[in-house]
């Protein structure tokens, strides 16, 4: 199996993608983050000293998967099309579960930006939150659907 990010002389490279097929692709990304109870009910209640956690989080998700190619090494600038973030609170987990999807029509995969939404989106409830509760653990980041392009359909199981 060879590398696709490095070159016959063993440097890192941006693999080209320009030979490949434009197809409509899609990735949905999963991830939670877990806090105090008290916690959970400001968020719900609206009353978290900074403002509206899950909007701002929702806007924050949004904006990072479309600034994935700025920080992530080699990966591609696509033309996204879309990117949903859905939030939900689970009272008996004590954590709001995230659900990004991401959508775009390109010659490569959008899965990173897709983990890249729930992780900022994560992140910014974290940031939001911090005053009040430092113990909120940010995890089960995964991916969990994609679609499009040369592999087709992945679902994890």
């Amino acid at each position: 199996m060879s590398l696709t990010h490095i070159d016959e002389k063993g440097n890192a490279r941006m693999v080209d993608v320009s030979g490949k097929e434009i197809t409509v692709r899609e990735a949905v990304a999963v991830g939670k983050i877990t806090m105090k109870k008290e916690t959970l009910h400001m968020i719900i209640d609206g009353t978290m000293p900074k403002g509206d956690v899950l909007s701002t989080a929702r806007i924050a998700g949004i904006m990072g998967a479309k600034k994935t190619f700025e920080l992530i090494p080699m990966c591609h600038n696509l033309p996204i099309d879309s990117v949903k973030i859905e939030l939900t609170h689970n009272e008996k987990l004590k954590c709001i579960e995230i659900t990004a999807i991401a959508r775009c029509v390109w010659k490569t995969g959008i899965e990173v930006e897709a983990l890249m939404a729930v992780s900022i989106t994560a992140l910014t409830i974290y940031d939001m939150c911090k005053a009040v509760d430092k113990e909120m653990v940010i995890g089960d980041i995964e991916l969990v659907k994609k679609t499009g392009g040369k592999s087709g359909i992945y679902e994890k199981v």
